[in-house]
């Protein structure tokens, strides 16, 4: 056992972040058996939420979750189940508007003058 100050919290930490992502692997493996045993949409969707939680806690790797997902959509259209595409449909941007043709234009800078070198007096 740690007897430094910060050795100590640092255990106490480690502690409870195993805690947390116990529960949410333990959260994550109920919801991918449930949906095995009965692929259904609702089912997919809950598992899909479960993987995007476990990616935001960082218990999952990003790309580990994009598989995982596209797996399960995989097993769910082959059992039948009707799978909605998560992809939003594209929106066209606007085209960006123009400035008025009245608007006022700053007047150009003129250049600095130059002064001309002040010559020293010599003795």
């Amino acid at each position: 056992m740690p007897i430094i100050k910060s050795a100590i919290k640092r255990v106490k930490q480690a502690a409870k972040r195993r805690d947390q992502n116990i529960a949410t692997k333990k959260e994550l493996k109920a919801a991918v058996k449930s949906f095995l045993a009965a692929p259904t949409a609702a089912g997919l969707s809950s598992v899909q939420s479960t993987l995007d939680k476990a990616v935001k806690k960082n218990v999952l790797e990003k790309n580990t979750a994009a598989r995982r997902k596209a797996q399960f959509a995989k097993i769910a259209k082959e059992a039948g189940a009707k799978v909605e595409t998560t992809k939003k449909p594209t929106v066209k941007a606007a085209p960006a508007k123009k400035a008025p043709a009245t608007a006022k234009v700053a007047p150009a800078k003129k250049p600095a003058v130059k002064k001309p070198a002040v010559k020293k007096a010599a003795k």
